[in-house]
């Protein structure tokens, strides 16, 4: 370990790996992810909008599902017979 590693430091870690220098986070994540070519963008792009859609999806389900649940407690709230005070 370095001599002038701080634990409170977020980018410590990364300075250990780029010495001398400033830290960049887009430049040190650059390092670790490969350049991707028009073909692999635009296939990653569909694969992510069709996650995209499926989580839309899913969402409305239990949005439905949270309505129908509501008025059925509104309904039995509804039927419930009133207490006399």
């Amino acid at each position: 370990m370095s001599q002038d590693f701080n634990p409170t430091d977020p980018f410590a870690l990364l300075r250990q790996f780029w010495p001398g220098g400033t830290v960049n986070p887009l430049h040190a994540l650059q390092q670790f992810m490969p350049p991707m070519s028009e073909a692999e963008l635009d296939r990653k792009l569909a694969e992510l909008r069709v996650i995209e859609n499926w989580l839309t999806m899913n969402l409305g389900m239990i949005t439905m599902q949270v309505r129908a649940l509501e008025a059925q407690r509104n309904a039995l709230t509804a039927l419930k017979p009133k207490e006399n005070s």
